[in-house]
């Protein structure tokens, strides 16, 4: 027989799925995970699936409309990612990303100074988030503001980014320029 492995002080369990046990001994108390249950949700394919996928206890710790829910939900949410592409594909070419003739050198200089600008505005919204607890009768107006310029930042830096790694792309290599430009952002 085993050793003592002391006195089973109280039992969780997640519907069908996992088991533990609140174990004392000497004065401390310790969980484990009870073995007696079956296979835990982690030693298979589809044990890994469910534990990145669907709650702990699934189907027992949710109601009986969950799993039509989030596949429509789901859904939804890729729809809507889909939309979000094309529409920024189609503000990127509004701007002249993908025209060959787009990146020549005027073009150039007016996505710089695009570019400059936003740059300018995003310093504008941290210099005004940092004021912002100094004037609390506005901290409101000016927190939204500077949401508003930094929102201004995320469009004009995004169309002028995917402009310039266009313009500086020779061998086919935009995608390679647009990571490298993505890792080297976290240096900052």
């Amino acid at each position: 027989m085993e050793k003592d492995r002391g006195v089973v002080l109280a039992t969780e369990r997640y519907g069908s799925a996992e088991s533990w046990k609140y174990v004392g001994k000497d004065g401390v108390m310790e969980r484990r995970r009870d073995g007696t249950e079956g296979v835990s949700r982690g030693n298979s394919v589809i044990g890994v699936f469910k534990s990145v996928f669907l709650p702990q206890g699934y189907p027992e710790s949710v109601s009986n409309d969950y799993l039509q829910y989030q596949f429509w939900d789901t859904v939804q949410a890729f729809s809507s990612s889909l939309s979000g592409t094309l529409a920024t594909q189609a503000s990127l070419k509004g701007v002249g990303v993908g025209n060959q003739e787009a990146t020549g050198s005027c073009g150039h200089n007016h996505l710089v100074t695009k570019r400059l600008f936003a740059d300018v505005l995003n310093d504008i919204a941290m210099f005004m988030e940092i004021l912002a607890p100094y004037s609390p009768a506005f901290f409101t107006l000016i927190v939204c503001t500077a949401g508003i310029f930094k929102s201004i930042v995320g469009v004009a830096g995004g169309a002028t980014r995917a402009a310039l790694t266009v313009h500086q792309a020779r061998r086919d290599n935009m995608a390679d320029i647009s990571a490298k430009d993505g890792s080297q952002v976290l240096f900052y």
